[in-house]
């Protein structure tokens, strides 16, 4: 069967583990040429390591999704070794419970500007770089709570927030090569989620009752690879028709 990304380049930001790294492996086996940026030096390398050892492409950097000056260098480092940027990712975030009345300035400043002033960010280098050539897709992972926020008032808000910017970009470039969707993935099987459950999230308490109050219970938790499934339908020709579009990935849970 031919791979669906042959050829293609893509950053994914947020790729050391959870989501991220299952769409960097699964594009890698789909023949794309993987960027992958995160955090940690370690987890960066052992991603890349077990790539390139499956027979993949890739590369990996740290970088922090906060910081303006990212998406610049993770687009110059990437077309100095691949030539082009064909698909931009923006997985990278992190998760919150912090009720609206314990939530700072310093706290909704610090999730605003990795979960959504990131993404804006990337995005524009992508949307920059892909009008040279009238091609290129973005697919940006928001959340369920992006529709119903039952988490952290500055999380849901910044998913919210994604949700908006994902449209207003596939509006800018309507009938043009250049597309931009979400995926809204509910409960996953992730870091991220496990540390949800047990309180290491900031808040927890007040919002966690209602999340468990609100949401069916019965369906199991996605896993990693669902979500990166869904992702590589709106990122490859499968989904060649799609734009402007948030596609809820969630076992129903949160229907």
């Amino acid at each position: 069967m031919k791979q669906l990304l042959t050829g293609k380049t893509a950053i994914i930001t947020g790729a050391s583990q959870g989501i991220g790294r299952a769409t960097a492996d699964l594009f890698a086996a789909e023949g794309a040429n993987v960027v992958l940026t995160a955090t940690h030096q370690d987890g960066i390398d052992e991603a890349v390591q077990a790539i390139t050892a499956a027979g993949g492409s890739a590369i990996g950097m740290v970088a922090d999704s906060a910081d303006p000056a990212s998406p610049g260098i993770v687009f110059a480092k990437a077309i100095a070794r691949f030539g082009q940027v064909n698909i931009m990712i923006n997985n990278a975030g992190i998760g919150d419970m912090t009720a609206i009345e314990d939530t700072t300035d310093e706290h909704m400043e610090k999730i605003v500007q990795i979960n959504y002033l990131g993404v804006f960010r990337y995005c524009r280098e992508a949307a920059r770089h892909f009008m040279t050539r009238n091609e290129g897709v973005i697919v940006n992972v928001s959340s369920v709570n992006g529709d119903l926020p039952l988490c952290g008032v500055a999380y849901t808000s910044t998913k919210g927030a994604v949700n908006t910017l994902t449209k207003n970009i596939a509006i800018r470039f309507a009938g043009t090569g250049i597309r931009c969707n979400a995926v809204a993935p509910g409960e996953t099987d992730t870091p991220m989620n496990a540390a949800r459950k047990t309180g290491g999230l900031p808040g927890g308490g007040t919002m966690q009752r209602l999340l468990e109050l609100y949401t069916n219970p019965e369906p199991n938790a996605t896993q990693p690879i669902d979500q990166a499934n869904a992702i590589l339908y709106l990122a490859s020709d499968m989904g060649r028709a799609v734009t402007g579009r948030v596609l809820t990935v969630d076992n129903g849970a949160w229907m």
